[in-house]
């Protein structure tokens, strides 16, 4: 049965099995391969995706739960937000190996939609589940703040 989505900004229909993962779907069968594999079982977050404004983990997302739904990855994410968190991560280096950045990005991007001025809290709270190997999460919450103040003006 094909299943009918947008993914940043495009119609997208892919005929897979339903219960293929949405990680797999978007990187076997579209190509973008920002969307990083790590656990498989939504521990690590390097899969984080936007679907319909929420952040999900793409690993574990049957492709037919997206049915209809809107798709946004590390190639698509954009607006203010996303521009002052990229900058952000950019100005103080944030990557080391980089390959759990986009899930980080993207779950950065979701919380500061959400709740555009947070406190070290709000950002363990949901950065947590969000695993970096080089353990930048210093500059991670650093660029947090950075980026909500860049949004502040």
């Amino acid at each position: 049965m094909p299943v009918q989505f947008t993914i940043n900004g495009q119609p997208a229909t892919v005929d897979v099995d339903p219960d293929t993962p949405l990680l797999w779907v978007i990187r076997d069968e579209l190509g973008l391969t920002g969307t990083k594999f790590g656990c498989g079982i939504a521990q690590c977050g390097a899969c984080t995706v936007h679907v319909d404004g929420q952040t999900r983990r793409a690993c574990v997302t049957p492709i037919a739960s997206i049915d209809g739904s809107e798709i946004t990855t590390i190639e698509g994410v954009s607006g203010p937000v996303a521009t002052a968190v990229q900058d952000a991560w950019v100005k103080l280096d944030v990557p080391q190996c980089g390959y759990c950045q986009s899930g980080q990005v993207m779950t950065a991007v979701a919380l500061l939609t959400e709740l555009p001025q947070p406190t070290d809290e709000d950002i363990d709270n949901a950065m947590t589940g969000n695993l970096c190997r080089c353990a930048t999460y210093v500059r991670i919450r650093q660029a947090i703040h950075d980026a909500a103040k860049i949004m502040e003006g």
